[in-house]
């Protein structure tokens, strides 16, 4: 029998519990599910009033990945959902908005990663975000994505903006900031300016292109996520890799101190002692008042 558990009132089925869906660890789906509901405090203010596009691997990262980005098929009624633009040839997509914890495990029992858009579904016209994704071309890796990471957290700094640090939960790092008063286009621009200024700053080590040419043993900074119809990989969200890698907010000591690619490789087991230890370190992204107007 497909079993039935209750969550702050609701109703959530969950189903395939044993399953291994991380055959090098032995990580379960039970334990993903585990690991969402116990880190939903620290989760949830990075999802919520943001619309989800869920990249889904039920059958582990070995089996089919796949984009969904509609409501699915049986989404439970108290689920929130909300029309999200696209493309002014195109009618408008309807969502799926995590608002809650019930809506979290409803969602993680899909088995997926969780990515956002870097605005509000109540103000798709305004980013609420600044993103680059720091993305290394062998044989570069994360070591040289924190240098050039370091270089962006100065700049960004210079124009008055704070940015946020976190893993990719693959091979590279993102960097986050609050912003307002700037559309998605104009963002957009300005990420890609200074994607533009930290190649002139290190020609050896970066570049802003995203032709695959260029790319061998540099770091390509990604300014393009910042677009009003991209995704990024949200705080905390278990990656479909090798293991249950975790996309994990990190101290810029961290980055400052990274000497081996493993020194920023963190699992779902190891991110409740972070926050114990910690708190949320993007914690400051989801208050209105530390956003940073663009200059």
């Amino acid at each position: 029998m497909t079993p039935i558990t209750e969550v702050e009132g609701r109703r959530v089925t969950l189903s395939n519990l044993e399953k291994v869906l991380y055959p090098e660890t032995g990580f379960t789906k039970g334990e993903l599910l585990h690991y969402y509901a116990t880190t939903a405090g620290a989760l949830l203010p990075h999802l919520r009033d943001r619309a989800v596009s869920f990249l889904r691997y039920p059958d582990g990262p070995g089996g089919q990945l796949f984009f969904a980005k509609n409501v699915p098929p049986g989404t439970p009624e108290w689920v929130t959902t909300a029309k999200v633009p696209r493309s002014s040839a195109d009618s408008p997509a309807r969502m799926v908005v995590v608002q809650d914890l019930p809506s979290l495990v409803w969602a993680a029992n899909l088995v997926t990663e969780f990515h956002t858009h870097q605005w509000l579904v109540q103000t798709p016209d305004e980013a609420d975000r600044l993103v680059f994704d720091l993305d290394p071309g062998a044989p570069a890796h994360v070591v040289d994505c924190c240098e050039v990471a370091l270089w962006l957290r100065e700049r960004l700094a210079a124009d008055g903006i704070e940015a946020y640090p976190k893993t990719a939960g693959s091979k590279g790092l993102h960097l986050l900031a609050a912003v307002r008063g700037s559309s998605s286009e104009r963002t957009s621009e300005y990420a890609k300016a200074l994607a533009v200024e930290a190649e002139r700053a290190m020609p050896r080590l970066v570049v802003h292109r995203m032709n695959k040419s260029l790319r061998p043993g540099k770091v390509f900074v990604d300014w393009s996520q910042n677009a009003a119809r991209k995704t990024t990989a949200t705080p905390y969200t278990v990656r479909a890799r090798r293991a249950p890698l975790v996309s994990t907010p990190v101290t810029w000591e961290e980055v400052a101190d990274c000497r081996s690619p493993g020194q920023l490789e963190f699992r779902a087991g190891d991110i409740a002692a972070r926050l114990q230890d910690l708190g949320d370190l993007m914690a400051p992204l989801t208050d209105p008042a530390r956003a940073a107007p663009l200059p």
